[in-house]
């Protein structure tokens, strides 16, 4: 079981070496990411885009392409339908976004001839690895699904279970939070989460411990819950994943670690036939790095499990 992201990048050198399929790689951190894959044996790249800008970029960073794969395709939609084709027809193992934009990065991935579909409802879940803590805490929904219906916040439990396992945790213990910890018919998220508990109780939502209401601290923090006289829940500060009730108070909680503590962090799309690698431009050489590796992993969890 992978504690830090230093743990995790020595799980994806130790498995089979997998292929990403980049979409408009033309763009410098993504391309010192999948150099950085390819020197610890992690990945192996196909780079479609704009050939001319690739090798542009790439001898302004001193990095030797011949090894990689090139598909030289101008437009940037085109070459996003070209590049999650490749993963389509099992050419390559992951899906990763280059220089385009968000929305026309997941189109392609929801496009009914050579998308990713398959039938289940996506999400995201991010990865954290927080100084001082004792695991990694996986982080969902914070990026894709806005109002999350009872019925999503089940597939998300199960999107981000199936991450959790290929990371090495069998039975994560997954946390729905409120702003409380007791059930208030006036505060739906309450009311969903002890809903998403009795339902792990009673076998519809398996693989994972369900025990909500939790405020965050009783969630992670085991004084809190010592405190507050919570030792008897099945989740006493240990929790594995942090479900939110909304996009809001994801995002917001994401970008305070990421601003206001020393984390590292890692992420990508759930829910699809093979692993999204979804990060951002502002996101640094190691999110994109540790995302490329949680990637890897998923993609051989994925390939022993079909």
């Amino acid at each position: 079981m992978a504690k830090t992201f230093s743990e995790l990048l020595e799980m994806a050198k130790n498995i089979e070496k997998k292929k990403v399929s980049v979409a408009v790689a033309q763009d410098e951190e993504v391309l010192r990411a999948v150099k950085g894959a390819k020197d610890l044996g992690i990945a192996d790249s196909i780079l479609v885009g704009d050939a001319d800008k690739i090798n542009e970029i790439a001898a302004n960073l001193g990095m030797d392409l011949s090894d990689y794969e090139i598909v030289d395709v101008k437009d940037p939609i085109e070459a996003s339908l070209k590049a999650v084709s490749l993963v389509h027809d099992g050419e390559a193992d992951m899906y990763m976004k280059g220089l385009i934009d968000t929305k026309d990065f997941l189109r392609s991935v929801l496009n009914k001839e050579v998308g990713l579909r398959t039938g289940k409802p996506l999400s995201h879940v991010c990865v954290f690895d927080v100084e001082g803590a004792d695991k990694l805490m996986f982080l969902t929904d914070v990026a894709f699904v806005p109002y999350p219906t009872l019925e999503d916040k089940v597939n998300i439990i199960n999107n981000t279970v199936e991450i959790c396992k290929a990371c090495g945790i069998d039975n994560p213990k997954v946390a729905p939070l409120a702003a409380v910890e007791v059930v208030n018919p006036k505060m739906p998220e309450t009311v969903e989460a002890a809903e998403l508990t009795k339902m792990n109780e009673e076998g519809k939502i398996t693989g994972c411990i369900v025990d909500g209401p939790l405020s965050l601290d009783l969630a992670v923090c085991p004084e809190a819950a010592a405190h507050k006289g919570a030792t008897g829940r099945k989740i006493v500060g240990d929790a594995d994943i942090l479900l939110f009730p909304n996009i809001h108070a994801g995002n917001i909680t994401y970008k305070a670690m990421v601003h206001f503590a020393k984390v590292t962090n890692g992420n990508m799309i759930t829910g699809t036939a093979a692993p999204v690698i979804l990060t951002s431009r502002s996101d640094t050489y190691e999110v994109k790095m540790n995302s490329l590796a949680l990637a890897a992993l998923v993609a051989d969890s994925l390939k022993k499990n079909a």
